[in-house]
């Protein structure tokens, strides 16, 4: 628009994905605290001289100035990173440990589904965003499990949470037997469909644990019982994303917290790719 001048504004962000763009830029994905998802350029920053250094690497949290317009009321879509500081960079401590690295890189490409329009404030998916990559940073609770609560909780506050303690068809409350994907969740005897699977109880347990945030009882459990868990979360998720997330199938399923295991060979370059692109 003419004579629109891009406006200055600070927000800090949990940095989602980064992108090369010519030889020396990068589109950077954010999660931002108060303006939504947002796509900046930094000019410079693949030169050694740049000023940003590594401070907007993939699950970092940055503090930063940005040239745009927040409320995307003049068309322009790529916002510029004029200053940035790091207040956590929590990638650093990920690049070791492939679990983690996959977990986190399934937590950002979740987080990056979950907001379709750019520049929609949603804090608390912000805050959920950023408690998840502080809390596999301290290696606090097994990843699995970090990541499996933050899928849950992200569909909540989607609207697409999986009914656990109450028939998702017809509402009859108690701990049902069968679970169905398309049906929504847990089923009774009557309203279960053909193809729906029996999960154990603990299971959906574990399932109620992570979404109500009950750690006692989700770190007690049983690894067969958080793999199984684990894919109906991830089954649930998908279905209501309409495409798999790239991530999720490199994700290590069995290995405890903060424990280091040594990639795959080529594996660590493919979940790289999640989170960073080459723009053609």
């Amino acid at each position: 628009m003419a004579g629109y001048r891009r406006q200055l504004y600070r927000d800090d962000a949990v940095v989602l994905r980064v992108q090369k763009l010519g030889e020396s830029d990068r589109i950077i994905t954010l999660l931002t605290r108060r303006h939504g998802r947002l796509r900046a350029v930094a000019r410079g920053i693949r030169r050694t001289t740049s000023k940003f250094g590594a401070r907007l690497e993939p699950f970092g949290h940055v503090d930063l100035q940005l040239a745009g317009d927040p409320k995307g009321e003049h068309g322009s879509s790529l916002h510029t990173v004029s200053q940035v500081e790091g207040i956590d960079l929590y990638g650093k401590r990920f690049l070791g440990d492939y679990p983690r690295y996959t977990a986190a890189s399934a937590i950002a490409e979740t987080a990056e589904r979950l907001t379709p329009v750019e520049r929609e404030p949603s804090l608390r998916l912000f805050q959920l965003t950023l408690g998840a990559i502080k809390s596999l940073a301290r290696g606090e609770h097994a990843t699995t499990l970090v990541l499996d609560a933050y899928l849950l909780r992200g569909m909540a506050l989607a609207g697409w949470a999986p009914a656990l303690t109450a028939c998702a068809v017809c509402g009859t409350p108690g701990q049902h037997r069968a679970f169905s994907v398309p049906a929504g969740g847990a089923v009774c005897p009557d309203c279960r469909p053909p193809g729906a699977a029996h999960p154990a109880p603990a299971t959906i347990d574990l399932m109620s644990a992570l979404t109500t945030g009950d750690w006692v009882l989700a770190d007690a459990t049983e690894t067969g019982v958080r793999r199984e868990c684990s894919g109906l979360v991830a089954a649930h998720l998908q279905w209501h994303l309409e495409r798999a997330l790239r991530s999720l199938p490199l994700v290590d399923r069995g290995a405890p917290a903060a424990t280091a295991v040594p990639p795959p060979v080529g594996a660590v370059a493919e979940a790289d790719g999640v989170n960073r692109e080459k723009t053609e």
